[in-house]
């Protein structure tokens, strides 16, 4: 029968901020949001495992990030600046965003350059 799924939906509301934040981790984890939604559901942490992929990503959108701080930077100095403070703002929380979430990968994959025979309780693996 079409339209007809054999497994149900799970959905939650969630504000705005916490999606931005969510959405960082997803895309610095490199999963599919449903992986990464039932691994965090069921083991309370999501364990990431670098792939070459996904590090090129994340490096394409720190670069993506620097250009733009350069040309606010210009803009800045030009003391024409043509971005509004909230469009700062709104900056500013989507790269803290993205930061947090590469930390958060980084803490979990440090084992592989300490002296620890295990990964560590990091809340990531």
């Amino acid at each position: 029968m079409s339209g007809t799924h054999k497994y149900p939906t799970i959905s939650f509301r969630i504000s705005p901020r916490e999606r931005e934040e969510i959405e960082a981790k997803i895309f610095a984890s490199g999963m599919k949001k449903k992986d990464y939604f039932v691994r965090s559901c069921i083991y309370n942490r999501v364990c990431v495992v670098g792939k070459k992929e996904t590090v090129y990503q994340i490096v394409e959108r720190l670069q993506q990030m620097e250009n733009r701080l350069v040309e606010l930077a210009e803009q800045i100095d030009s003391k024409e600046p043509e971005i509004t403070s909230e469009e700062i703002r709104e900056l500013q929380e989507a790269y803290e965003d993205m930061l947090k979430a590469i930390l958060w990968m980084l803490d979990g994959a440090r084992y592989l350059w300490q002296d620890e025979e295990k990964s560590p309780d990091s809340g990531n693996c």
